[in-house]
């Protein structure tokens, strides 16, 4: 019979999506989440982008092809210039995802509020 932790463990994995799993990890990174913000503002050249972050051309292709996988970012060529804008995704399915954690542990919180205003009480009748 599994353990608990190994059925907990396969839950979490069942309940994970490719997407979702490369957005995480595409937001994983500092570099990544700046580029996202500089996007915000306008879009930028891969040129524009490397030279903000002080970075050489190959490094900021990698992060901007996560980026991309992602569907955070897209890029279009045009002559020799790749140019970079904001996604097509909202982040809604991740702020979805977070809200769920979020609801969660607010609960547990709750729980153990109660808990410990119930022992709060018992000790304070047992005095």
């Amino acid at each position: 019979m599994p353990s608990l932790r190994a059925l907990t463990l396969n839950q979490m994995v069942q309940y994970s999506t490719p997407r979702l799993d490369a957005a995480f990890a595409a937001l994983s990174d500092a570099t990544r989440r700046g580029v996202l913000e500089r996007l915000g503002r306008s879009e930028a050249s891969i040129t524009e982008l490397a030279d903000r972050f002080h970075m050489t051309l190959t490094g900021m292709k990698k992060h901007v092809g996560v980026l991309e996988q992602a569907g955070l970012v897209t890029t279009q060529k045009i002559g020799r210039v790749r140019t970079c804008r904001l996604g097509p995704s909202r982040l809604e399915e991740e702020a979805a995802w977070i809200e769920g954690r979020r609801r969660l542990w607010d609960a547990r919180f709750d729980a153990l509020d109660t808990v410990v205003e119930g022992m709060k009480r018992k000790e304070t009748l047992d005095e």
